[in-house]
């Protein structure tokens, strides 16, 4: 009988795992525990970073799956007002695209919770594309989620990203053809973002009445999980959208949530407490 294999030393087995990407090894997990997975969108530096940083632990906490932080811009294009006003208090509040690094940092040292930066290319571009890839990554940021650069424009960009380690998220809409779903879900990585409406994020009375057949026609392209947003803003909702994808993304709601409570001592109790309802509804069995 031949003899067991040898066990992996030691430190490779670390290499191994610092190699992997936290967004990839959490929908891993999710994929072998059959649960959905559940990202949360917040705009960083609301109303502060320090803050920022207690909501990051406190999700982590209440089993958000990824974050997703929205990086101020003073033109965001793809957002609705609620995710406006959280993107103004974050300028006033001083979250420049080196602070929230710094900030993603300190949440690094009290959490292993994906983290994605929902931000405009503007941004990145200014602060130098190579630069900023590579502090991202030092930081602990595991992807991008640029909203204004399509994968047509990204040559030069992903192989930057691959070479750092991160994922490359691309958005999917409702109007995308085909053909086009068919090059964005070759080129992305981590997950695919389908925005299930059509126009800006903000919260909705009613999901859309499409998401399962454009989540199928989707996963004809990719093996890569599909995560829909835009418009969820209660647990109904999360757990209609849920039935028909790997995950769900949750922004406006949430950030109503920080709005609401401001500086209260109890805002990231109560947002925390809020999303959890969220949390439960999305992983409850189908």
């Amino acid at each position: 009988m031949a003899a067991p294999p040898s066990p992996l030393p030691r430190y490779w087995i670390i290499a191994i795992l610092l190699a992997m990407n936290r967004i990839d090894e959490r929908f891993a997990w999710l994929k072998r525990e059959q649960q959905k997975g559940f990202v949360v969108y917040i705009g960083a530096g609301d109303p502060d970073l320090e803050a920022t940083r207690q909501l990051a632990l406190a999700f982590d906490r209440v089993g958000v799956d990824v974050l997703e932080l929205g990086v101020p811009f003073s033109d965001p294009l793809a957002d609705g007002l609620v995710n406006q006003l959280a993107a103004q208090r974050g300028l006033e509040s001083g979250a420049t695209p080196a602070r929230v690094l710094e900030t993603v940092a300190a949440i690094r040292r009290d959490s292993q919770i994906p983290i994605v930066f929902y931000i405009y290319y503007n941004l990145i571009h200014r602060y130098g594309v190579e630069k900023f890839i590579t502090d991202a990554a030092k930081s602990g940021v595991d992807g991008l989620l640029i909203l204004d650069l399509p994968p047509e424009e990204s040559d030069s960009y992903e192989p930057l990203m691959r070479r750092a380690g991160l994922c490359v998220i691309y958005l999917i809409a409702p109007t995308t053809p085909e053909s086009r779903i068919e090059i964005i879900a070759r080129r992305g990585s981590g997950f695919i973002y389908y925005v299930s409406r059509e126009g800006v994020t903000g919260m909705q009375t009613e999901v859309s009445n499409t998401i399962a057949q454009m989540t199928a026609k989707i996963r004809a392209h990719t093996h890569l999980p599909i995560a829909v947003g835009f418009g969820i803003s209660n647990p109904e909702q999360a757990r209609a959208v849920a039935a028909n994808a790997e995950a769900i993304v949750v922004g406006s709601a949430i950030v109503n949530q920080i709005s609401k409570y401001g500086r209260s001592p109890e805002m990231v109790a109560r947002t925390a407490e809020f999303t959890g309802t969220l949390v439960k509804a999305a992983k409850e069995k189908q």
